[in-house]
């Protein structure tokens, strides 16, 4: 069971990777759906504005700040897995451990 969980934990550490590799690029699929919504909005907002013959520059600002939000989030995911990943592999660990030096002899 141990080395199961830590198989799955090994793909969604790899899956959180690659998202997050996704949303440095600028890529939205990774996003969730407020994400989304507000990178929708910023998008509208900054069309909107070059439309009128305005800057955009705060609609830009809103993206960057949304993407950098979502980066965020992805790298606290990545770190929480990667520490559930070593207290797995430690327990692991420890339990083959035990399981040795009670031996008989």
């Amino acid at each position: 069971m141990r080395n199961a969980d830590i198989r799955r934990l090994d793909r969604a550490i790899l899956a959180t990777t690659k998202k997050l590799e996704a949303v440095r690029r600028g890529e939205w699929w990774p996003l969730n759906g407020s994400e989304r919504r507000a990178m929708a909005r910023a998008l509208a907002g900054g069309a909107y504005k070059v439309a009128r013959g305005r800057s955009a520059g705060r609609a830009d600002e809103r993206m960057d700040a949304t993407g950098n939000a979502a980066e965020m989030r992805l790298n606290a995911e990545l770190t929480a897995l990667h520490a559930e990943r070593q207290r797995l592999t430690t327990e692991a660990a420890r339990d083959k451990a035990a399981k040795k030096s009670s031996g008989w002899w």
